[in-house]
Parts: C-alpha cells; structure tokens; sequence
C-alpha cells in the first residue's frame, strides 16, 4: 500500500478524511472571534484550538454567535492545576446577536455554565448578554460550555432553554482502536516492520548489534492501557546500552552523605558505576562517590569552592552546576565550555555561589543514560541571614526522580542514539532521593521546609501532602515577592522549589504524586494516584510551635526592591522570538501517520508514559526537536544570539501546538536568570527569579532576561531526549566594552 493511501486510509479509519471538493468545511475551534484567530505558531499568540471555543446557535437563536475563551490562571509554576491534576482555566463567554430572553418564554436572562460531557457537575460562569461577558474558573479535564435563557439571574441550576453551546478541544479526543488494529493490520504485520529496520520479533526477543548477550528489554506497557499486539512488534533502529560491569564486582551504593563546606575548600567529587538494589532487581547503576543520590552539599552564600572531579564511568562526563551563577569556562557543557572528561580523566572546577537557594548537579553529556542512571546531586547554598525563610522546625532536602524497569530489569538505552524521543523517557517507579519509598517522622504542629528538586528525564510532578497545609515560598534562584498557599506543587524537569508544610494532624500524611493521564487509544482521562512517601505524624506536639508565624504569608521586601529596576522593561517590545517545534523523519506505519495529524489533541502536560512502547521506537535518528528563531529562520545550534553584559532581553517563547507531535517543554537557560512576565498575555502578579520555566502545549511565555555573566552559555529543553535530539543553542554574553 502507498504512502498516501495509507494516509488516507488512517484519516478515515479516525473520522478525518480530508474534505471532497465542494464539500462545506466545519469552522474551526476559535473562528468567528477576532480574539481567538487562528494562530497557528505565531509569536506571542497562543494556540486558538486550545484556548478558544466557538459557541455554536441552536434553533431557538440562529442568529447568535459566541466563543469561550480559556485564559491562563496565574500561578506559581508553569501550569495551574488542581491538586488532583486537572487544568484549571479562567473561561470567559462572550456572546451577540441574542434576542430578547423573553422572547424565548418565560426568561429575563442569559447565563453561561461549564459542565463535563455527563452534564454533571456544572459550573455556573455568570450571565452574559450582547454588553458583558461571563468568567470563572473550570477544571475538568473535557466540558462544554453552555447558554441558556434563564428565568432569573440568581437560578444555580440550568433550567431554560439552550440558545448557545461548544465544547473545549479536549472532547475533540476519539477512541482510536479500531483505527489503530485496522491500520496495522493494514500496515502488513511483521513484514512493514522488517522493512523500516525494526525487526518483527515478539518482547524481548529482539537482537541488536551491540556487546556479546545484549539484547533488548521491551519497557511494560502501562497497568491502566492496552495497545494492539500487532503495534507491539516494533524495535528502535539503535543498538541497546546499559553499563556492562558484572553486578557482582560492585559495591552497594549508599544513602547520600552531607558534605559542609567552606570558602575554599576542596571537594574530590567521583562518577562511577554502583550496584542497587530496586523492586527485587540487581542493577548496574552510576552514582557520584559511590552514593545516590550524590552528596549533598552544604555551601554559604558568596563563597566558592574546588571541585576535583574524576570520571571512573565506561563513557565520556562532565558536570554541570545547574541554576549556579558562576564563570563560564566551569559551566560543564561537553564542547561548549570544555572538553568532555573520558574515562580514567579528570576536570577541575571552581563554583561560585552568589545566590541562596537550592541547586543541582548532574551530566551534560548523554544525560538521558548518565543522569537518569544515578548522576544527579544537590546544592544547598544558605543566605547570611537567618530569617531568609520563614521559622520551620525541620528542614528535608527532597529528589523527585523515576526509573523504567521491566521484569529483566533496567530498560536499555540507546547506544548510537536516544530512544524515546518523542515524549521522553517515563519511568515505572517514581523514586525519592533514590528510593522508592520516602518516610519521614515528626511531631503535631512541625513545620517542615521541603527543598523539591525535579530530576526526572521527562515526568512533571504534581505532589502534595494528604490532610497538611503548604506554601510555597521560592524557587529556582530566588524566594517570591510573597508566599502563596498552594494544593499542590508542579515541578517539571530541572525545576526547584521551597515549600512550607505544616502537619497539624497526627496520624499519616501520603506524599502523592495525583496527575491525570490520557489513554490515547480509547480517548479518555483517567487519575493516577502514586504515593512517593509517608510521614508519620506523632502525637507529641512540636516545640517550638511555629503555628503563628506559618499562618501568615510573608513579602519578601527585598525581592520586588531587587525587581523595581527591571520594571521599565516589562512593556517593551519583544527583543528575541524562539519558536518550539519538532520534525519527523521516517516513522514505522502507523505511528508515522498518526503522530503527523495535527487534529489530534495534545494534553497541555503529558503528566504520565501510557503509550511507552510506541514512544520507545523513536530516536533521535527519526525524530529532530527544533529551537526556532522566526526572524532569521535559523534552528537550534546555527542561531547565534550574541549579547553584552548588562543587557536586559525580552524573550518570547511560544510552544506550537500545531507540531507533528506537540509536548510541553521545561526550558533552562544556563549562567543568567530572568523573571516570568506573563504566559498567554496574562501577567504574572508574583515574580520570582528563574533559570528554568515550563511551557505548556500551544503557550506563549515572555521572559525578562538578565545578561550579567559573559562566555558561552546553552539555551536548552530539559527533557533529556529532547536535548539529546537537538534541542538546544548558544548564546554568547560579551564583556561591555567588546561590542556586538
């Protein structure tokens, strides 16, 4: 079968076969509204099918016409979710060309609500006529938004007649399994995937070039989704990799160990091979002086230290010091900054820490293998001033992390190039500070400050604490201008933050990880509840209590002072545009095809893998995720930004979500920092210094970007397959007086 015909044949398996000549075309989602144009990848604009709703007329008001228009609800992380994990959106209902409600029967209004596809729950958005728009928060994960004329404003419950009603892209997503076994069968089974490569084999039985008895270990399908039989055939087109050190010739790895550390002083800092010891498997794992996770250092603000560093792994290192304000030349970046270290070498760096906060250390060279291995470590540097943070009890310096295991074992990773590329590598087993299980005791009342490290290759986390309450107080490079109470906390890759809880009930407090998953092929939500830890609450109270001075949410005073400088810059134009995208190259049919229709929905944040082996097939060979600066049509690596010291840059990131296949990305731009300004056209109220953000499918983010450090520095996707296929750039920040 052609390629075409294939084509043709999936779009209509899928309902989506493309229009005939003459044939009448649906609307699209957004039309109709000069707010919601249609934007497809536009700067500044987000995406109009994900944030606009077109409210179609019934036959009761033919003339009238109204969109939805979901608007981003500032937060402190990258996306507002409930603490269950639904998007939450501020939808607001325009309409005109409504006729008088009494003219409809015994009605003097017009009300809007939001409910989901069973009608029940509703939310009642506010009345609307052709003078005034309704708005209020929803979150569920598919709802339609309604109009009716109603008898009176104060009604709660829809009663009157239905003039208006649309639905949010999300109810867009169909069950695709009829669609899915047709078109493999379609396909030809074994002999379509023989002929791209991929080896027609059953699980595990596949051979790949690679060391004597290496084979690959299929990754589990998810408990909650099953996949056709005749799409679980496919192999990635690389050779597998895992470290090949028998288990028995290593040492156990073991529990972190806190190293304090002085203006000065020297740390001898080793990455090597370890054993652990996880879910009744042996692994060959790397760890940094044989702990896991590495050892966590204590430093003061505004002192330096020497880090003598040795590599005694089986591939080429480096470390870099991520979030950390220090000179270039010891950023860590394989070919940009230095050499990679190889293996039996040895690299020595010199860290600076101008800023308290919570920071970390890790591989930038084939970190989907190395750090998701083990190589992973954090930074705690200490302000001079002992209210920096509020009064806490305890502190707990946490890294949120998972691990793909199959029954055999690790998953292996792409020797040549990586796999999984696409949505990245999920995990199976979330891990805490390396283990699967975190516990914690403390007494009624303890305040408990939780440093919150994302060190994951892909997953965004969404924790919280059952029955505590919790604020979040700072993040990457700084505290807020004010503490927020909070439900929960989303921290994708690379991210980090401070939060407060207090445990006022004894008993037990799960700490959860609650996200909401898609199962793609039957078009369909479902939660996911996993429980990262427990803390066990005594009845004895705490001393001191800290009950008063947690109740009250602090201003950081000196935070909005450092702030006040910049504001000037807030409504300038946009300096610098990069656009996020992704570009296919040869897929098996029919995940080729199917990842290509840019119809399909794509969750905002894809919080959970549950299509883990079709996302495996991809590597970086297929698949190339682009960086993409719109004024100079230049990608990734062949954009060459160059700005001077004391250079204040507004950076537009806008995330199409019109690509093959659109995911969220977490963006970390190395040796600057900048501030969060708006997402979506919507301020942020409550700024705080960064290094890294979290862009949402169809998002657009302006950055206020401070250029104070010269040298060399990477922009780059923290998805560590995402980097991995490509991207990533350099910008290089010269001294004043070198010019342009």
């Amino acid at each position: 079968m052609s390629r075409p015909a294939r084509r043709a044949l999936v779009l209509l398996l899928c309902g989506l076969a493309p229009a005939q000549p003459g044939a009448v075309r649906a609307p699209r989602v957004g039309a109709g509204s000069p707010a919601c144009a249609d934007a497809r990848a536009v700067p500044g604009e987000p995406a109009a099918d994900l944030h606009c709703i077109t409210l179609l007329p019934t036959d009761a008001a033919p003339a009238a016409t109204g969109t939805a228009e979901l608007r981003w609800v500032p937060t402190p992380f990258g996306t507002a979710v409930t603490r269950d994990g639904e998007h939450v959106h501020r939808v607001r209902v325009t309409a005109r060309g409504l006729p008088e409600p009494s003219a409809l029967g015994p009605y003097t209004t017009y009300i809007a609500w939001a409910t989901t596809p069973v009608l029940d729950p509703v939310v009642k958005l506010g009345v609307v006529d052709d003078e005034a728009g309704a708005e209020g928060l929803v979150a569920f994960n598919k709802f339609l938004v309604l109009v009716t004329a109603e008898a009176s404003p104060d009604v709660e419950q829809r009663a009157g007649r239905l003039v208006l009603r649309g639905q949010s892209a999300s109810m867009l997503m169909q069950p695709h399994d009829l669609p899915f076994l047709l078109a493999a069968a379609a396909a030809g089974g074994d002999s379509a995937a023989a002929a791209h490569g991929h080896g027609g084999h059953a699980h595990g039985e596949a051979k790949a070039a690679g060391a004597p008895g290496e084979a690959w270990i299929a990754p589990p399908m998810h408990p909650k989704v099953s996949m056709p039989e005749a799409l679980m055939r496919f192999r990635p087109a690389v050779a597998p990799f895992l470290p090949s050190a028998d288990p028995a010739t290593l040492a156990d790895a073991i529990p972190r160990r806190l190293v304090r550390l002085r203006d000065g002083d020297t740390l001898r800092l080793e990455a090597g091979l370890v054993r652990r010891r996880i879910r009744g498997r042996t692994l060959v794992m790397y760890g940094f002086n044989g702990q896991y996770p590495g050892p966590l250092i204590h430093v003061d603000q505004g002192t330096s230290i020497v880090v003598e560093f040795t590599n005694r792994l089986d591939m080429p290192t480096a470390v870099h010091w991520h979030g950390i304000r220090l000179d270039n030349r010891y950023d860590g970046v394989p070919h940009v900054t230095q050499d990679p270290v190889p293996p039996g070498g040895s690299f020595t760096y010199v860290v600076r820490f101008p800023d308290a906060g919570i920071y970390w250390y890790h591989p930038h060279h084939r970190e989907d293998v190395q750090q998701d291995l083990g190589l992973y470590g954090n930074l705690l540097v200490r302000s001079p001033r002992p209210d920096y943070y509020g009064p806490a009890n305890r502190e707990e310096v946490l890294m949120l992390d998972d691990l793909l295991l199959a029954d055999d074992g690790l998953v292996p990773y792409g020797r040549e190039h990586a796999t999984h590329a696409l949505m990245g590598r999920f995990g199976n087993v979330l891990l805490v500070n390396g283990e699967p299980r975190y516990e914690l005791s403390v007494k009624r009342g303890e305040v408990v400050r939780f440093f919150l490290t994302n060190v994951a290759n892909t997953r965004t986390f969404n924790v919280s604490f059952t029955g505590a309450r919790m604020k979040v107080v700072a993040s990457d490079v700084s505290r807020f201008e004010h503490e927020e109470w909070v439900e929960s906390v989303v921290i994708a890759p690379a991210e980090r933050y401070v939060v407060d809880v207090r445990f006022e009930t004894p008993g037990t407090s799960a700490l959860e990880n609650r996200i909401q998953s898609i199962n793609h092929l039957f078009g369909y939500f479902f939660p996911e509840v996993d429980t990262l830890g427990i803390v066990r609450v005594a009845e004895e109270p705490a001393v001191p209590d800290h009950g008063a001075a947690f109740s009250r949410l602090r201003a950081y005073r000196e935070v909005s002072a450092e702030i006040e400088p910049y504001r000037r810059y807030f409504d300038a134009p946009v300096e610098k545009d990069l656009v996020l995208t992704v570009e296919l190259g040869e897929l098996p049919f029919p995940m080729g095809p199917l990842v290509r229709m840019d119809s399909l929905y794509f969750n905002p944040v894809e919080w959970s893998g549950t299509m883990p082996e079709m996302n495996w097939i991809a590597t970086t060979r297929e698949v190339k995720w682009v960086l993409r600066d719109p004024a100079t049509g230049r990608e990734n690596m062949d954009i060459a930004w160059r700005f001077r010291v004391g250079d204040v840059v507004k950076l537009r990131l806008t995330n199409n979500r019109y690509a093959a296949h659109a995911m969220q990305h977490p963006i970390h731009i190395h040796g600057q920092r900048f501030l969060i300004l708006s997402v979506n056209g919507v301020p942020n109220e409550n700024l705080v210094w960064k290094d890294t953000v979290l862009l949402p499918v169809g998002a657009t983010a302006e950055l206020l970007l401070e250029l104070t450090n010269p040298g060399r520095w990477m922009l780059h996707c923290h998805v560590a397959e995402h980097l991995e296929a490509g991207m990533m750039t350099v910008f290089e920040v010269v001294p004043d007086d070198a010019g342009r």
